[in-house]
């Protein structure tokens, strides 16, 4: 996937196995890495092996608050959100953390398995998604592709890492048309951490297997990642304490998707995910013990039933528990549903304009919750411009719900940190979204402006004792986002500018402030390059500027400048070898993600990849 150039290969061969005509062949070329495909010039983190949300902090359609590094714990967040009304889809199917929201990014995927995210809000939110106000990050599954790579490498503060992943491909049956694939991969990392008690062990493992037709692909995966890390203050916004998490991650995944007609297609994922959280506070001696199982079934679709009339539409079954020490109610499973459905009809114009109308509804009920009926509109302009591309006009209005997870709504009053309360309601949002998009051959643009109307959200706040408290919100949230690439000779780049404003009401005037919902960049700028320096030399560099919204807890500066530089080099005598260094935080400075939680420090790593 980072690979600059072009490799030509071929290798023959057949294999008869259980009847099996086995044949892998041809001559493969890997795509080369674009900026136009991706929102960030760096993928590879600097301080351990990649994963799917690696380096989403420069991503300028999300906001990644970070403790200790992206992916030792990274609350997800998109357009002012909270990490507990973001959700993570893989397929169809939205990955569920019931317990606090922190652990949903927990994904024991290796991302050549996946594609690049997507990200969904407003009208495609509010279908697509599940349990998730603000917005979802979708992944889609990726078609296997024969070949594999070995990586190792270090750097400073004792850091090493090791990758091993490797597919293979073949045809099925008689038929050229059916292909099998298979690949499995290991990762592993550790170090001391960039500041004190900062250090981290992981390791993931994950396979799949796949089957591939001329209208269908289905996918069967497994998945185990086992996280040891710490961090001085990282809940409890006070550095005199140490406090580590273990987490160990399970997910069992099957989907399917099928094409069929000309323009119609459905998606079915089926997962049970089960995720384990030891969280130790060494200074204090308190310890929460958590363990949550998910299992869901989801289905999402678009069925043509003539040239200008569709219907979109999804489903979702998802049932969960918790078994925790901390959290001493009864309130410890629950069964979710949704069913969403929204007609679509298409009338083109006599010069070439394409209007599409969308009207439609979601359902969200559960067996502890009152039902909420939810709408969903969309009305859109699409034309083709000078360059054979699209250039796209959409205004929307959505609704959406979703309920309170376990560490919310399953605190107690003894619980010294974090105190939540059972009659929590459902939170609703309602979005209003004006937006552009235009595609050219060197550059792409797009732009939106959107309110949100959140009523009955939960935050995490606190007074005067600095302890995590769960209470409802009501929160207008005005926005603008922009985000433009350009493709050059030698240089791809880039670069976005967002403003959020928030207008907030708790209900309380004791309230100090809030850890979450109130943690926003009110402005936020980036600037990703990739340049080809000479034929063998790549440099990519990713740059964020931030001016965040004033919080009493911060310590330190309210604005941030931070980079990712990295550089490979693929010498011409073995075609297939990366060398690579990176420096990520290279200036070091304070500026605290989270409020009350130190920043990370600077760190420097090099390595080595091998791809055959």
């Amino acid at each position: 996937m980072l690979t600059r150039s072009t490799y030509l290969a071929y290798f023959s061969c057949t294999v008869s196995l259980l009847g099996l005509s086995l044949q892998v062949h041809g001559a493969e070329e890997l795509p080369a890495l674009t900026v136009m495909g991706q929102e960030t010039a760096n993928q590879r983190p600097a301080s351990t092996y990649e994963s799917p949300i690696s380096n989403l902090e420069f991503d300028p359609r999300v906001d990644m608050q970070v403790r200790n590094m992206t992916e030792a714990q990274g609350d997800l967040s998109i357009r002012g959100g909270t990490f507990e009304n973001t959700g993570v889809q893989v397929g169809s199917a939205t990955l569920l953390d019931p317990q606090t929201g922190h652990y949903t990014t927990e994904l024991p995927i290796a991302p050549e398995m996946l594609g690049e995210p997507k990200i969904l809000t407003g009208a495609d939110n509010a279908l697509r998604g599940f349990n998730s106000n603000t917005g979802t990050v979708s992944y889609s599954w990726s078609e296997i592709t024969k070949g594999g790579s070995m990586t190792i490498g270090g750097g400073d503060h004792d850091l090493n890492f090791q990758r091993l992943h490797h597919a293979v491909t073949g045809t099925y049956g008689n038929s050229r048309d059916w292909t099998w694939g298979a690949e499995i991969e290991g990762s592993r990392s550790e170090s001391d951490g960039t500041i004190p008690f900062g250090d981290h062990s992981f390791d993931r493992t994950s396979g799949r297997i796949q089957l591939l037709g001329p209208d269908s692909q289905t996918d069967l995966f497994a998945g185990y990642q086992e996280k040891f890390f710490g961090w001085p203050a990282m809940y409890t916004a006070n550095t005199a304490n140490h406090e580590y998490e273990d987490l160990i991650t399970r997910l069992f995944y099957l989907n399917h998707r099928q094409d069929y007609d000309n323009d119609s297609n459905w998606e079915l994922s089926s997962y049970y995910r089960r995720n384990y959280d030891l969280y130790t506070n060494k200074t204090s001696g308190y310890v929460g013990d958590h363990e949550t199982k998910v299992s869901a079934v989801a289905l999402l679709g678009r069925h043509q039933i003539n040239q200008n009339l569709y219907i979109n539409y999804g489903a979702n079954v998802v049932g969960d528990k918790i078994d925790s020490v901390p959290l001493g109610n009864k309130f410890v499973d629950r069964n979710y549903y949704k069913l969403s459905i929204l007609p679509e009809y298409l009338s083109e114009t006599t010069d070439g304009k394409t209007v599409t109308y969308q009207l439609g509804a979601s359902w969200d009920d559960s067996n502890r919750d009152d039902s909420k009926i939810s709408l969903i509109s969309k009305i859109a302009l699409s034309k083709i411009n000078r360059s054979g591309l699209k250039d796209d006009f959409y205004l929307s209005y959505s609704e959406s719900s979703q309920v309170a997870g376990y560490g919310a709504i399953g605190g107690t009053a003894s619980n010294p940190y974090f105190l939540g309360y059972t009659n929590l309601n459902r939170g609703v949002s309602k979005n209003l979204e004006l937006g552009y998009s235009s595609n050219h051959e060197s550059w792409k643009l797009s732009a939106a402006i959107f309110n949100r109307w959140d009523k009955d959200i939960f935050d995490w706040v606190y007074k005067s004792d600095l302890a995590r408290k769960v209470n409802h919100a009501d929160i207008d949230t005005l926005g603008f986002e922009t985000i433009a690439s350009f493709s050059f000779e030698k240089i791809e780049a880039i670069a976005s500018y967002s403003y959020l404003k928030k207008d907030a009401d708790y209900g309380r005037p004791d309230i100090v402030g809030s850890f979450y919902a109130l943690n926003f960049p009110e402005h936020r700028a980036t600037l990703g390059l990739i340049w080809d320096m000479i034929e063998s030399v790549e440099v990519r560099i990713d740059n964020e500027w931030r001016k965040q919204y004033q919080n009493p807890l911060r310590v330190g500066p309210d604005s941030s400048f931070s980079s990712h530089l990295a550089a490979s080099y693929y010498p011409s005598i073995i075609n297939d070898l990366e060398v690579f260094i990176a420096y990520d935080k290279p200036w070091d400075e304070d500026f605290q993600d989270v409020p009350g939680t130190p920043g990370r420090g600077d760190q420097f790593s090099l390595g080595a990849t091998y791809s055959w």
